[in-house]
């Protein structure tokens, strides 16, 4: 057991331990929330990540052999005219965390995290263009994506007792964000909303983050009953 309360100190001061949170997802997010943006931008930052840019071009390449006669995709511009701007910034978001996601600082991380991650990402991009206000899909996506994110740390640097939570969590069948507050004095909404906060990413993904178990304490932050119905559906149904 955490002899006390984890702190938001405590938790910042052990980043450096984490991977580092892919620059190009931060420059899309700042890209989808600048309407004045342009194609040359988010090209240009998809260009600088290889991985990313492989991927893309590899969709595309496969789109235009089903749908035209181009034998080829070469170029982010050519691709983004193939599948559209929207879905080259899907690709690049999901394929920059998934680098974040298989980074090898983060020995046995149980393989539900991920799989439940990302069912609740696609579970809460769907959801987004269905609401009635105006809430973009893509930012959905990385709020479910990130939405335990928390655990993660919590995995990486207090492996036994985050065992310990899960534990408690199942033997007393109480939620598991109430079995982390008896063993760290802090659950994983809060140490995800604190690294959000640190990464600099945008307020809606860090009130996603802190208040998914607790919608009520937000209900003027769409994006929070989103992430918080997103996961309520993906359990119910077993999308993972």
């Amino acid at each position: 057991m955490i002899a006390h309360s984890l702190t938001q100190n405590q938790v910042l001061a052990h980043t450096a331990g984490l991977p580092a949170f892919p620059l190009v997802v931060g420059q899309i997010l700042e890209s989808l929330e600048d309407p004045e943006i342009n194609l040359n931008v988010l090209v240009d930052f998809i260009a600088h990540d290889p991985v990313i840019t492989a991927r893309v071009l590899s969709f595309a390449s496969r789109a235009a052999d089903r749908t035209t006669n181009i034998a080829g995709v070469r170029d982010i511009y050519t691709a983004t005219s193939l599948i559209g701007m929207n879905h080259v910034r899907e690709i690049a978001l999901v394929s920059g965390l998934g680098q974040f996601a298989n980074n090898k600082m983060i020995p046995n991380l149980p393989a539900d995290y991920w799989r439940h991650s990302v069912a609740v990402g696609v579970c809460a991009q769907e959801l987004a263009l269905h609401v009635t206000s105006p809430i973009l899909s893509d930012i959905a996506l990385i709020a479910g994506l990130l939405h335990d994110i928390g655990q993660l740390w919590l995995h990486r640097f207090y492996p036994d007792e985050f065992r310990q939570a899960r534990a408690l969590s199942t033997a007393q069948s109480i939620g598991i964000e109430f079995a982390e507050q008896q063993v760290f004095g802090v659950d994983h909404a809060q140490i995800g909303a604190w690294l959000a906060e640190y990464w600099g990413l945008p307020g809606s993904l860090v009130s996603s983050i802190r208040y998914h178990h607790q919608p009520d304490a937000a209900l003027n932050e769409l994006m929070v009953s989103v992430v918080s119905v997103a996961e309520v559906l993906s359990n119910a149904l077993d999308l993972a």
